[in-house]
């Protein structure tokens, strides 16, 4: 990983178009590809951040990230004025996040029939490999359309920005391009819900119980 602390300008254009006026901020490079500008406030989240995969030019005083969006291609231009500290660590091989037992659970279950889920849906691999680390179950639907499904005890907003990262990265290929995204808990936070919809990611609640067969599933009643 490379440490970047400069004084600089950050110009963002693409979806949209963004300007980051001189100041001092950390500029991070991860060995994957991503690319995130922090400031010494506002908390984790980053000023601005590209997904891999990536393509990096540096000039020196010019560090061009560029990044395909579809037809068009997201660009992040820093201008180092003065670079106060530059270093690289090494972080070694990265271990995965150890799923806890319920979600361990709920992987195998649903990966057993992934009609639970959604009618239709049928498992092509678990752990299937991204650029960012493995989405949990890749499926097709009733269409044979591409669907990622990133399984949750509870499905909060980094699941959510999880997803999306592994959809960036899967959706490069054009043959999945159109690939949807699936974000399967036993209880999904609402904010979550919110997030999921404004990137269209589709949200599904499961009860480990009746997967396992321990309990029937409850009926929905309808008055006439």
């Amino acid at each position: 990983m490379r440490l970047i602390v400069a004084r600089c300008e950050v110009t963002y254009s693409g979806r949209l178009n963004a300007f980051l006026p001189e100041s001092t901020r950390l500029l991070m490079v991860k060995e994957d590809g991503s690319f995130l500008v922090h400031a010494d406030a506002g908390g984790f989240k980053p000023l601005n951040w590209m997904t891999p995969p990536t393509v990096i030019e540096d000039s020196g005083d010019l560090v061009v990230v560029r990044k395909r969006a579809g037809k068009t291609e997201d660009r992040l231009e820093i201008k180092l004025i003065e670079v106060l500290s530059d270093v690289t660590h090494d972080m070694g091989e990265a271990a995965g996040l150890e799923k806890d037992g319920v979600e361990r659970d709920l992987q195998l279950l649903l990966a057993d029939d992934p009609t639970h889920i959604v009618e239709g849906l049928r498992l092509v691999k678990r752990e299937w490999p991204t650029d960012v680390g493995p989405v949990d179950l890749m499926c097709r639907d009733e269409d044979d359309g591409w669907v990622a499904v990133e399984i949750k005890r509870v499905g909060t907003i980094d699941a959510v920005e999880q997803l999306t990262r592994y959809l960036d990265c899967i959706r490069v290929d054009p043959s999945r391009a159109d690939c949807r995204g699936f974000l399967v808990a036993q209880s999904i936070k609402p904010q979550a819900i919110a997030l999921a919809d404004q990137r269209g990611i589709a949200c599904v609640r499961v009860d480990l119980a009746v997967l396992r067969g321990e309990r029937e599933p409850e009926l929905t009643l309808f008055a006439l």
